[in-house]
C-alpha cells in the first residue's frame, strides 16, 4: 500500500505541518494524494464532506490535496472533556465518553476502524500521506498503539521522523526518540527532516554529518522557520498575531479550559486592525471593543470557570459602557437562560443558569448537528460560510431575531434587540472578507480594510510546498511514496 508516514520526536515538532507540505507538493505534480491520521485528540474539529468530523488539521492537509475532507482521514478523534475523559468518535460520529482507561481497551476496536479506514483511501489514491500524533516513544502508550509505529507496523510503511530545532536538543531528540524504539522500528525509519531552522545552514552540517554518521539514517532535509506562517492549530492555542494598527480593535476572548475551535478567531489574529487577547485565569480582563465567547466541549463546565474568575461581572462591566458581545456555538449557549444536560453528555447530568443575556435556553442532546452551511448575516446581509458541531438545541424568544438566515431556510442564533449582543451556532464566520467585515463594522471598525483569509491559509499551503521543493531530498521522498518518476 503505498503509503508514507511523518512521526515526530514530540508534539508540535512540525507534523501537520510537513505533511501539509508534502501533500500540495505532490498535488501540484499532479499525484492523486490523501492525507491520513489514525488517531486525533484534539478540540478543533472540522465538518466532513460525508457529514462527520475530522481534527482542522487533516481538513487543512485536504485542501492541501485538492480534495474536500472526510472521516476516513481521521477515523478516529478523541475529544477531551476532562483531563481523564474524552468524547469519542469514530467514523466522524460520537459514540460516547470515555474514561481514558476504558479507551485503552477500546483500542482494539478502534484499530479495525483505522485499518479500514487506511484501506479505503489506498483504495482510491495512489499515495496516502500520514501523519502520527504525539512521539513514537511514549513508553507507557506503546501497548495497543494504533497512533504511531504501532499503525506503521500494522500496514508496513516507511516512516520520516521530524524534530523542531527552535525549541532546542534536535539532536538528542531524534537520537533520543530513536533508542528508545524497537530495532524493528528503528529499522523502518527512514530518514530525519528537521523543522523551524533559523541561522547559517554551514554551522549546523557538522551536527548532521554525525547524526548520519551516528544513526545510519540520511537527513531528508532542513525546513528553515517562517516567521508568518499560519496553519490552523490542531489542538494549542496560537496567540500569534500579525502587526497591527496604532489603534486597533481590541477583542478578548476567555482561554477556556475545554476552548474548542478556537480557530474561529485566526481571521482576526492575522488582521492588521485587529488586537486580539485571549485571558487565561488570574489575568486581568482588559477593556475592549469586542468580547468574544468561543466554543466549549465542556459548556457547564466552562461557564462555572468564567463565573469563578469574575468574567460574569466583567461583561456586565463592558456592556454597560457600550462594548460588543459576540457568542460562539457553547458561547451562544452561555448567553442564554439555561443549560440542560439530562444525559451527561459533557460531564455529569445536570442542568446549569445561563449568563440571562439572551432569552432562549438550550437542551444537550444525544445526535450531534453537523453542518457545512452557507447563508447571510443579519448585519449587511453580507455573505457567510460556516460550519455548525453541536449537541445543543436552543429554543426561546430571543431566536425570533436571528443572526444568520441559512440558504436552507433555517435561522440561525440571535441578534439582541439593541444590536449589541449576536450569538450564532456557526463556526468560521469571520473567514469570509464581506463577513468579518460587516462584524467588524458592528464591533465598533469605521474603515476596515478587506483580507481574504481563505487566500492567507491557500498562499501558505504554497509556500509550504515550496519549502519542500527548495530544502528537502525530492529524488529520496518521490521513492519513499513510490513514486520512482513524475
Amino acid at each position: 500500500m503505498p503509503t508514507l508516514m511523518v512521526q515526530g520526536t514530540t508534539s508540535d515538532a512540525g507534523k501537520s505541518t510537513l505533511v501539509t507540505a508534502l501533500c500540495r507538493w505532490l498535488a501540484r505534480q499532479g499525484v492523486a494524494v490523501a492525507p491520513f491520521k489514525p488517531q486525533n485528540m484534539a478540540l478543533n474539529s472540522a465538518v466532513t464532506v460525508d457529514g462527520g468530523e475530522i481534527g482542522r488539521a487533516q481538513a487543512v492537509q485536504a485542501q492541501a490535496c485538492g480534495l474536500a475532507p472526510h472521516s476516513d482521514m481521521n477515523p478516529v478523534l478523541l475529544k477531551p472533556t476532562t483531563d481523564m475523559g474524552a468524547q469519542v468518535i469514530i467514523h466522524g460520529r460520537a459514540v460516547g465518553n470515555m474514561h481514558a482507561v476504558a479507551y485503552h481497551d477500546y483500542k482494539r476496536i478502534a484499530r479495525q476502524t483505522v485499518l479500514a479506514s487506511h484501506r479505503r483511501l489506498c483504495d482510491a489514491y495512489p499515495v496516502v500521506l500520514v501523519e502520527g500524533a504525539g512521539s513514537p516513544a511514549e513508553i507507557n502508550l506503546r501497548a495497543g498503539d494504533i497512533a504511531n509505529m504501532g499503525f506503521a507496523e500494522a500496514v508496513d510503511c516507511p516512516v520520516i521522523l521530524v524534530a523542531d530545532i527552535d525549541r532546542g536538543g534536535v539532536f538528542a531528540h531524534l537520537v533520543g526518540t530513536l533508542a528508545l524504539l524497537s530495532p524493528g522500528e528503528q529499522a523502518r525509519v527512514q530518514g530525519f527532516v528537521i523543522n523551524r531552522f533559523r541561522g547559517d545552514l554551514g554551522l549546523l552540517q557538522p551536527g548532521l554529518d554525525w547524526l548520519e554518521r551516528h544513526t545510519g539514517k540520511p537527513v531528508l532535509g532542513v525546513l528553515p522557520y517562517l516567521m508568518d506562517l499560519h496553519l490552523e492549530a490542531e489542538d494549542a492555542v496560537d496567540a500569534r498575531q500579525a502587526d497591527k494598527a496604532e489603534e486597533p480593535l481590541r477583542v478578548v476572548v476567555p482561554a477556556l479550559p475545554r476552548l474548542s475551535n478556537h480557530t474561529d478567531v485566526d481571521p482576526l489574529r492575522l488582521h492588521p486592525q485587529v488586537d486580539v487577547r485571549f485571558v487565561g485565569p488570574g489575568q486581568p480582563i482588559p477593556p475592549a471593543d469586542l468580547m468574544i465567547l468561543p466554543g466549549s466541549k465542556s459548556v457547564r463546565a466552562d461557564l462555572a470557570f468564567l463565573r469563578a474568575h469574575g468574567w460574569e461581572a466583567a461583561i456586565q462591566r463592558h456592556l454597560r459602557y457600550g462594548g460588543k458581545l459576540l457568542g460562539i456555538c457553547g458561547g451562544l449557549q452561555m448567553l442564554g437562560t439555561r443549560i440542560d444536560d439530562p444525559l451527561g453528555l459533557e460531564g455529569e447530568p445536570g442542568s446549569s443558569a445561563g449568563l440571562g443575556l439572551l432569552d432562549f435556553a438550550t437542551v444537550l442532546e444525544a445526535d450531534k448537528q453537523l453542518r457545512n452551511v452557507r447563508g447571510v448575516l443579519a448585519l449587511e446581509q453580507a455573505e457567510i460560510t460556516g460550519y455548525e458541531i453541536h449537541a445543543g438545541v436552543s429554543h426561546g424568544p430571543a431566536l425570533r431575531r436571528p443572526a444568520v438566515r441559512l440558504d436552507d431556510g433555517r435561522p440561525d442564533g440571535a441578534l439582541s434587540a439593541d444590536g449589541q449582543i449576536m450569538a450564532t451556532y456557526l463556526h468560521g464566520l469571520f473567514e469570509q472578507p464581506a463577513a468579518c467585515a460587516a462584524l467588524l463594522r458592528w464591533a465598533g471598525l469605521s474603515q476596515v480594510q478587506a483580507v481574504d483569509y481563505p487566500a492567507l491559509r491557500e498562499r501558505d499551503i504554497e509556500r509550504l510546498a515550496d519549502l519542500v521543493e527548495a530544502h528537502l531530498d525530492t529524488d529520496r521522498l518521490r521513492a519513499l511514496c513510490g513514486l520512482r518518476h513524475v
